[in-house]
């Protein structure tokens, strides 16, 4: 019984060395209105954060700089887009005498804004994947397997390398 409870209480300890990327070095992507929010462990990583982040990994860091201008360009379209809406919505709605030709201009925006937002998401989720296949793993049993198996003995581990 002693050498049972030995054998676990290894197993269980040498199990912690066995994964090497642990989810607070990986970075995800979750799916929100309007695009993505990036999260490293249980943080919520802004575009700034997100660069800082990558900086060690150079091809992620590239991609993620490609990916940081084209959600500049969107932003700045996408808000002047809808500023220029609004306006004459606004105007409309207080009794004025609106301007559509600025809404159709701001709708204009918005519409050339959408695949530049595409292409955001495309290349931050390339960058992401980069950066997660990049990470170093720490594993002690790279290439080694440690397995509990039953022998003619009794249960036991065999380490095959």
């Amino acid at each position: 019984m002693k050498k049972i409870a030995i054998t676990l209480a290894l197993l269980a300890v040498n199990m912690s060395f066995m994964f090497g990327q642990t989810a607070s070095d990986s970075i995800t992507m979750k799916k929100v209105f309007g695009g993505y929010q990036f999260y490293q462990g249980e943080r919520l990583l802004k575009m700034s954060d997100l660069t800082i982040t990558m900086v060690l990994n150079n091809e992620a860091y590239k991609q993620i700089k490609s990916a940081r201008s084209a959600y500049t360009m969107a932003s700045i379209l996408s808000y002047a887009g809808g500023f220029l809406v609004g306006w004459p919505l606004g105007t409309a709605i207080g009794g004025g005498e609106p301007n559509w030709t600025l809404a159709g201009i701001g709708a204009g925006l918005i519409f050339v804004s959408i695949p530049i937002t595409q292409s955001f998401n495309k290349k931050a989720k390339q960058a992401v994947d980069t950066y997660n296949g990049g990470l170093q793993t720490s594993s002690f049993w790279d290439k080694n397997e440690l397995n509990l198996s039953l022998t003619g003995n009794g249960i036991g581990l065999t380490l095959n390398f």
